[in-house]
């Protein structure tokens, strides 16, 4: 995916009420931006950090930007707009750069299913295979083990929708549908994902659950640029120290 428009660099003054940054521009003018994403961002919205907007043309917004991209205090930049993901799968799939999800004819966006009023991101259909029901998460947190490793972890903040999410998922593969959980990691830094057990103990324990009862779990990283983001290559999904999801 190619930003349509060049990027504007800023410096992030705050993040608040969660969907809203103050930045300040070159010139020293400071705007509000539209923040596309729910979670706690933690390490992604840090004062003083470079970042990097689009703006739209639409004169009906009342905030004309919208971050895009953060570059972390160790330098590495991060993709934060959660309404990315989809369209970097669906990408993914198209250019059959997702190795794992192809041999379908027809791909849908925000299809209605479910007992609990969900849409699944993604669906894919083939009249000779059976569906597959696609839930794309955006990853941006990181975390360091013991062997230093960088592992990167969702939910960042407890996430009721994201459980329901899981339990949709579950449901689906019980019914015998092919049903995916796939994490797209916009940044470079991580070799691994995994739950952030501390921050949302529910959702790891459906996760796992998930995982057992035949929901895939699948994460790509993608590479980040001021340019444009795109899928570059599988990373194991780790369920606990000693386990890793089925063909990660």
């Amino acid at each position: 995916m190619q930003f349509e428009q060049t990027l504007i660099e800023g410096v992030l003054i705050r993040r608040y009420k969660r969907f809203l940054a103050d930045v300040e521009l070159p010139g020293r003018q400071v705007i509000t931006a539209h923040t596309a994403n729910t979670g706690a961002m933690i390490g992604c919205a840090e004062a003083g950090s470079r970042v990097w907007l689009s703006r739209s043309a639409n004169p009906k917004r009342k905030y004309a930007h919208t971050w895009e991209l953060v570059e972390t205090r160790a330098g590495t930049l991060v993709g934060i707009n959660t309404a990315l993901p989809p369209r970097l799968v669906q990408e993914g799939i198209e250019s059959g750069s997702v190795v794992e999800l192809q041999g379908y004819r027809d791909i849908r966006r925000e299809v209605p299913y479910g007992n609990e009023n969900s849409r699944i991101d993604l669906l894919l259909t083939h009249p000779d295979s059976r569906d597959c029901f696609v839930e794309v998460k955006n990853v941006t947190a990181l975390q360091s083990t013991s062997t230093n490793a960088t592992i990167a972890i969702f939910p960042d903040a407890p996430s009721v929708r994201a459980q329901k999410h899981l339990r949709e998922l579950i449901t689906v593969a019980a019914g015998g549908a092919r049903a995916v959980i796939f994490f797209v990691v916009q940044r470079a830094d991580a070799v691994a994902v995994s739950p952030a057990d501390d921050i949302d103990p529910t959702y790891g324990a459906l996760l796992r659950q998930a995982v057992a009862t035949g929901v895939e779990a699948i994460a790509y990283q993608a590479r980040v640029s001021p340019a444009g983001i795109v899928l570059q290559r599988r990373l194991p999904v780790r369920l606990d120290a000693g386990y890793t999801a089925a063909g990660a």
